[in-house]
């Protein structure tokens, strides 16, 4: 997976994109996409072990368990600006496979037009798994794997560098490079690291948002709502809503939302009985808030199908309209939002799955020179198939 956190170059200033609209078909790959960023993220909070599953991402090529038998790997590369107001960037790149990482690098330049510097690169040197059943077809995995990796640090004392291969080269993996040199007091690595645990925000739709959020029941969200900007938000599905009062235990179910009739009189109803476009909204305008008022990057699967195309530009508009340093990042069924009066070619991107291998391919609008920007109805060309997804 190739992850370039959205910006444009221009006169070697960084320019960073605030929304950007993922399209393509039934099973054509988006929720894999905003899913397999969740697992990159694990390996981050999680960060006792870091190794390949069959159930998780690239299934349909890790068809076999045992780790003698399965040569597949699984490879990460994302580029990213942290920082507000520079043009620093940061390259990372992770392949794994399931007895655990086969490559790790970390790079960073602090001008767009500069080259990339090496941070660090950890690379397998070479493995033996000792396994307690020799049949390949028992189903049952009971194996341990003797690694040992070729480590470069080219600007680190050699103290701790000598540390960090004490700690890749052991019998039991302990996950990314990455985080013990945050550990150590490296300053990209602290960096970099916070931003993928607190800053990058994968929700994928699994099931109904609001109930998805339900039982999560995070202490940021309740602080969220109880900040006055996240009325504002919560008021574009209905602005016959004039306020609502949180319900502590359970704000995604039991909140009471208060609106105001056209004589000035009010009433209130609770949160669960009422409409299900009011109840997913109400748990999007959380990822919105996160976006606009706390700079972070959204991926969210699908958050406008339970939203009319009038609602859907109004969020864009709002996010769009305010300063700040956040993304929002969305997938969608809705061709209308395939418009470049509302979007750059940079902001509209395509998923298309290969019918023989079931990959799946994202590319952006960009990629077709042909498409000018006086043709504004873009999705024309897509239901056509011109464009793919």
């Amino acid at each position: 997976m190739l992850l370039a956190v959205l910006f444009l170059q221009k006169l070697d200033i960084l320019i960073v994109l605030k929304t950007a609209v993922v399209v393509g078909e039934n099973a054509g790959g988006k929720s894999n996409f905003v899913r397999s960023l969740s697992y990159l993220q694990s390996f981050f909070v999680q960060t006792e072990t870091a190794r390949a599953y069959t159930n998780v991402i690239n299934s349909n090529s890790n068809q076999n368990f045992c780790p003698k038998m399965n040569k597949i790997s699984q490879t990460f590369d994302i580029e990213v600006s942290v920082k507000e107001n520079t043009n620093a960037l940061y390259l990372y790149h992770l392949e794994l496979d399931f007895v655990g990482i086969v490559k790790e690098e970390f790079y960073f330049k602090n001008q767009v037009k500069n080259k990339y510097k090496k941070i660090f690169s950890m690379e397998r040197d070479d493995y033996l798994i000792k396994c307690e059943n020799e049949r390949t077809d028992c189903n049952k995995c009971h194996t341990q794997a003797k690694v040992t990796y070729l480590l470069d640090v080219p600007d680190s004392k050699s103290e701790i560098e000598k540390s960090l291969g004490k700690a890749i080269n052991k019998e039991k993996t302990l996950g990314l490079t990455i985080t013990k040199l945050a550990m150590l007091g490296n300053e990209h690595a602290i960096t970099f690291t916070d931003w993928i645990k607190n800053y990058l925000c994968p929700e994928t739709n699994i099931i109904n948002y609001d109930f998805y959020k339900s039982m999560k029941n995070e202490e940021e969200d309740l602080q969220i709502l109880h900040d006055s900007r996240y009325l504002d938000i919560f008021r574009m599905i209905d602005h016959s809503i004039i306020d609502f009062k949180v319900d502590e235990e359970k704000p995604f179910l039991k909140t009471m939302i208060v609106r105001q009739k056209k004589d000035g009189s009010t009433f209130t109803r609770e949160l669960a009985q009422d409409s299900s476009g009011v109840r997913e909204f109400f748990a999007w305008a959380v990822q919105i808030f996160k976006v606009v008022y706390e700079n972070k990057t959204v991926f969210a699967d699908e958050m406008d199908r339970v939203l009319n195309p009038v609602l859907s530009d109004r969020v864009i508009s709002f996010i769009c309209g305010k300063k700040h340093f956040g993304q929002f990042v969305f997938t969608t069924h809705n061709v209308l939002h395939l418009d470049l009066k509302n979007y750059m070619k940079e902001q509209i991107y395509f998923i298309t799955k290969d019918v023989e291998t079931l990959e799946s391919e994202l590319y952006s609008l960009a990629d077709f020179p042909e498409i000018r920007y006086e043709t504004t109805k873009i999705y024309e060309f897509y239901m056509k198939g011109i464009l793919g997804g």
